[in-house]
């Protein structure tokens, strides 16, 4: 997890990745090289959902200061999480996917 004090250390290794997936239901590898994230589409029933969800993930990714890629749509929200700065995926990444799973439980 990272917050304003605390930044990711190092890209996880490709290894490393496929194994955290693994663990995380309807999450996948998305874009290669400089692109490349951690990607889920969550649906709803309608755009009021949809746009609650997003609010409640800009809220934690703000109080995470890790912030995620969106696309909305009426009834979805794709999710895309990398660490810019280290041109990768991080802990991070996968902590903050772990928590936006979490909005929904």
């Amino acid at each position: 997890m990272t917050n304003g004090s605390q930044q990711p250390r190092r890209a996880l290794t490709p290894t490393e990745i496929v194994k955290r997936l693994a663990d995380l239901p309807g999450w996948k590898l998305s874009g290669d090289g400089d692109d490349v994230a951690i990607e889920k589409t969550y649906t709803f029933a309608n755009y009021y959902e949809t746009i609650a969800f997003v609010n409640a993930l800009a809220f934690m990714a703000h109080a995470m200061d890790h912030h995620p890629d969106l696309s909305v749509h009426y009834g979805r929200c794709v999710v895309r999480y990398s660490t810019h700065s280290l041109h990768g995926i991080s802990d991070a990444d996968f902590d903050c996917a772990v928590r936006a799973d979490g909005l929904l439980a």
